[in-house]
């Protein structure tokens, strides 16, 4: 059997970096992607980099299907693409909902449908995407927010009925809050007594890909720290 192949979606961020990098650590040839050039220079020596949208429906698929041909078909997908934004429900537009939905369902859909058709190639495949606490539990203040990440949620399960037959397992961790610059620099720090670093949640999603987890389909893993 030959090395075994992992896309990471949103490779340039601080959680999929950590997630491309703990992946190869365990023997998984790794490609990553993402739009934003200069993070995906920051990955590992050994990983592979592909620059484009994986957000975008129109790119989704020929992404895979690039890598697909070069490296052959992924044995692993991990999404970690998302966005953010607070907001109470009764002051949410219409842009904003969409942006989130666009965001952190749609990418997942998009990205679940490109990758599919060459795991059943293989008769197997894991596929781990990144939802959040807000997806589980209603939370005042960031609705749309809430709202794309419980539709992904819901995805995940929807996806584990239609895909498990064929050998596809499809689950999601939920972190509630992520140790990254970014929320470091927005957030008091009282807040983040309790974040999660990306390595953590690496750990966790490493898991889900792996073979130790093959009892463990539409799952959506509770990551909330300490």
């Amino acid at each position: 059997m030959g090395e075994r192949l992992a896309v990471v979606a949103g490779a340039g961020g601080p959680l999929g970096r950590a997630v491309a990098a703990k992946l190869a650590d365990t023997g998984y040839g790794v490609v990553g992607i993402d739009r934003n050039e200069d993070g995906l220079r920051l990955l590992a020596q050994g990983v592979r980099r592909v620059t484009g949208d994986p957000a975008d429906p129109a790119a989704a698929r020929t992404l895979i299907d690039a890598v697909a041909a070069e490296s052959g078909p992924p044995d692993v997908l991990v999404n970690t693409i998302g966005a953010f934004a607070l907001g109470e429900a009764l002051t949410v537009t219409p842009d904003d909902l969409r942006r989130m939905m666009d965001v952190n369902a749609g990418a997942a859909l998009w990205l679940t449908q490109a990758v599919v058709p060459h795991m059943r190639q293989r008769g197997s495949g894991a596929i781990v995407h990144v939802s959040a606490r807000p997806s589980l539990e209603p939370t005042a203040g960031m609705a749309a927010y809430g709202l794309s990440k419980a539709a992904l949620s819901q995805l995940v399960r929807i996806l584990d009925l239609e895909l498990r037959p064929q050998g596809v397992r499809v689950n999601a961790v939920a972190p509630q809050l992520i140790d990254t610059p970014k929320n470091r620099e927005f957030l008091p720090p009282d807040a983040m007594t309790h974040a999660v670093t990306p390595e953590a949640i690496a750990e966790v999603i490493a898991f889900l890909a792996s073979d130790a987890s093959a009892p463990v389909s539409g799952a959506v893993l509770p990551a909330y720290g300490a």
